[in-house]
């Protein structure tokens, strides 16, 4: 089996070359490839910058984003547009993917999450577009992740390397600053 990164990446190419059923199934499985990548793209992000409390974060925002999604879907009873069953609201594919997308926006601003925000929203158009959910399935999922990353999510300060010290003996003091660049 190949990996997911793979698999997107080819269902990409096919969304640009093909077209009818072939082409809806490249989405959809596109779509549900890039949402199970984005938060951990989004930890290999906090991990990379050493940003062990981002990595709590993430981790808390997501299991109570896809958690309230999950829940919400078992309580909810909307039919999803195939007819296939009454899980329809919200989209708990798009809440996973929502929540690497909005702890990148909350924790490290727009330039991180603004592209995270792009490939969010290609996997709600893909579960729209494979008639799994509504539009507003997917619209409430992305408000419950944004809700959460606003309510657990701060925002990432870069350390300083700036460090200082004091010694001290019966005859003086002294006290050291220094700045690593």
């Amino acid at each position: 089996m190949s990996s997911p990164l793979a698999r997107a990446a080819a269902a990409f190419v096919f969304l640009i070359a093909g077209t009818g059923a072939a082409m809806a199934d490249h989405i959809e499985t596109a779509g549900t490839d890039l949402a199970v990548l984005l938060p951990m793209v989004a930890g290999g992000i906090a991990v990379y910058k050493d940003d062990w409390v981002g990595v709590g974060q993430l981790g808390i925002g997501t299991v109570a984003t896809v958690g309230t999604a999950y829940g919400l879907k078992n309580v909810i009873r909307e039919r999803r547009p195939d007819k296939s069953d009454y899980q329809s609201f919200p989209s708990d594919t798009v809440a996973l993917s929502a929540s690497g997308s909005s702890f990148l926006w909350a924790r490290y601003g727009w330039r991180y999450g603004l592209p995270a925000l792009a490939v969010s929203e290609f996997v709600a158009y893909s579960r729209v577009e494979a008639k799994k959910h509504h539009w507003y399935d997917t619209l409430a999922s992305s408000g419950i992740a944004a809700g959460y990353a606003f309510i657990f999510d701060t925002r990432y300060r870069e350390p300083r390397h700036f460090y200082s010290s004091l010694s001290a003996s019966p005859d003086s003091a002294y006290l050291q600053l220094t700045y690593n660049f």
